[in-house]
């Protein structure tokens, strides 16, 4: 069980990931599929990105001294600096500031917030247990499975206001099926990037079995799945009868979008108790 400041760290982590992952997955759905009103929600998750940023730094601090102290103390902050977890720092700051003030800047500015969104997405390959490997590849990888995954998170919301309202059905089924079009590329590289990173993280069926840290990627796996269940659902049944002037299925595709959003979180979740508290295979 992880001590005090160990779940304070997942619990950062987890929004952190929201946040960040939301945020830059909103602004790049509003440019790739054209969708209006979602500054307030890019905004509001790259505000929660920004907090989480500046919590987690400073748990950080913290977790060196032992006690609240280290939050705040201007060596151990100054020492972490220094580190990766520095850069991963700076780069979340200046990424989600910029996607931030992008927001208000018109087209250039959607440019600027997804640009933004990047550079906050790569701070994640400087830190982790993804870091330990020095390939370049793995970098890529993993930026290459957080924008499937941040696309993916940020066309949901947008698609489910407009699911809710019965005169905005049309664009809503046009959105779906468009989203599909996108995630017959995505979702196979999610699929396979994310089978690759797990076997160079655990390295062997025994270890995926046996230790807690492969039994977690196992749960994160299945989760997956069910996820995909959900989306192929959306694709093969909802969206088409919506494009049909189906009216219940506007409810169905609401239900499972809510539905999804719960095994996104539940994801997230497992991926920061991963990611924080569980030791890689040895």
């Amino acid at each position: 069980m992880p001590d005090l400041f160990g779940l304070a760290a997942i619990i950062t982590k987890f929004l952190l990931y929201l946040g960040v992952i939301t945020a830059t997955g909103t602004v790049m759905a509003a440019l790739v599929f054209k969708l209006d009103r979602t500054r307030g929600l890019a905004a509001t998750f790259a505000a929660l990105g920004l907090f989480a940023t500046i919590l987690s730094f400073s748990l950080r601090g913290a977790n060196l001294t032992g006690d609240l102290s280290g939050m705040t103390d201007p060596i151990m902050l100054n020492l972490l600096w220094s580190t990766p977890v520095g850069t991963a720092l700076a780069l979340r700051l200046v990424g989600l500031s910029l996607l931030l003030v992008g927001l208000f800047l018109g087209h250039i500015g959607a440019l600027a917030s997804v640009l933004g969104g990047l550079i906050a997405l790569f701070s994640f390959t400087q830190i982790g247990h993804i870091s330990g490997s020095e390939a370049a590849f793995m970098k890529i990888t993993l930026m290459l499975h957080l924008l499937a995954i941040a696309l993916w998170i940020g066309v949901l919301t947008p698609l489910n206001r407009l699911v809710s309202t019965s005169t905005s059905h049309v664009s809503a089924a046009d959105v779906g099926h468009r989203f599909g079009l996108v995630a017959s590329v995505t979702v196979p590289l999610l699929i396979v990037v994310g089978g690759y990173m797990g076997y160079q993280l655990v390295g062997s069926f025994t270890a995926l079995v046996e230790t807690n840290y492969g039994q977690a990627l196992v749960i994160k796996v299945l989760l997956v799945g069910g996820l995909l269940g959900l989306a192929a659902a959306n694709k093969m049944r909802f969206i088409p009868a919506l494009r049909l002037g189906d009216p219940i299925a506007a409810s169905h595709l609401s239900k499972s979008i809510y539905l999804e959003w719960f095994v996104i979180l539940t994801i997230l979740g497992t991926t920061a108790v991963l990611t924080t508290n569980l030791t890689l295979p040895i």
